[in-house]
């Protein structure tokens, strides 16, 4: 990537100290950055230098706060598939908009094979989840609402798998 460039750096143009820097991040978002420095082997400066670099690039692309919803009220999380009597780009963008300005919606994927969406929410209980896929049914170019509800969470893993090369010391 040159120094103009304003192109996202792909994995091949990541080197073995941006996947550490990153695996250390994706591990801990509030380590500061002379911990993350130590971590990885580098001096605070450099070490710096690089997070703003994958932080304009896009590769980091925020840092969050990882919340227990039953704590806060959320007893029950449900995935929704979705499926649209139409897929012309209008109705799939207008069903989009929609749903992700519902707040309990937590993910939304466009998907292929069996629906067009598949939705992540989180509901209070029972009540709550039936008032959600009742307002999913009633959407007005919705043709079928298939829901799943979450028993457990066996892993639930934010971020992707890194290389090996990032998880060496």
């Amino acid at each position: 990537m040159s120094p103009q460039s304003n192109e996202t750096p792909t994995s091949a143009a990541l080197d073995a100290m941006d996947l550490r820097i990153l695996a250390e991040l994706q591990a801990d978002g509030r380590i500061t950055n002379v911990e993350l420095a130590q971590r990885v082997g580098l001096s605070a400066p450099p070490c710096l230098r690089r997070v703003r670099r994958l932080e304009e690039a896009g590769v980091l692309r925020g840092y969050h706060a990882e919340l227990d919803p039953q704590a806060l009220g959320f007893e029950v999380t449900f995935f929704a598939i979705v499926g649209l009597e139409s897929q012309k780009q209008a109705v799939l963008d207008a069903f989009e908009a929609e749903v992700t300005a519902w707040p309990e919606v937590r993910e939304c994927h466009m998907i292929r094979g069996g629906g067009d969406f598949l939705l992540r929410l989180v509901a209070r209980d029972t009540a709550h989840e039936n008032e959600l896929t009742g307002r999913l049914t009633g959407a007005q170019t919705v043709l079928r609402v298939q829901t799943l509800q979450t028993i457990r969470t066996a892993k639930n893993a934010p971020g992707v798998p890194l290389s090996p090369v990032a998880e060496k010391g």
